[in-house]
């Protein structure tokens, strides 16, 4: 069992969510709710997992959640 982060952006325009996964560079999803947004971002990890493991690539870990922070700016 692996462990990844996930990020959501929530869509103003647009609605929904975006999603991205930090430790799998071009990892990424949507879904018009939350909860639809997690489950995909599940899904697409999966499937990004089974094509590096069909192309005999490594498979990262994730060794430490990523920090998100906010900074102010003039």
């Amino acid at each position: 069992m692996r462990r990844y982060t996930i990020l959501l952006q929530p869509e103003r325009e647009a609605g929904g969510y975006s999603v991205i996964v930090p430790a799998l560079p071009g990892c990424f999803t949507q879904g018009d709710t939350m909860e639809e947004a997690i489950a995909n971002a599940e899904d697409a990890i999966q499937l990004y997992l089974e094509d590096l493991k069909a192309e005999g690539e490594s498979i990262p870990e994730e060794e430490s959640p990523p920090q998100l922070q906010t900074v102010e700016v003039n």
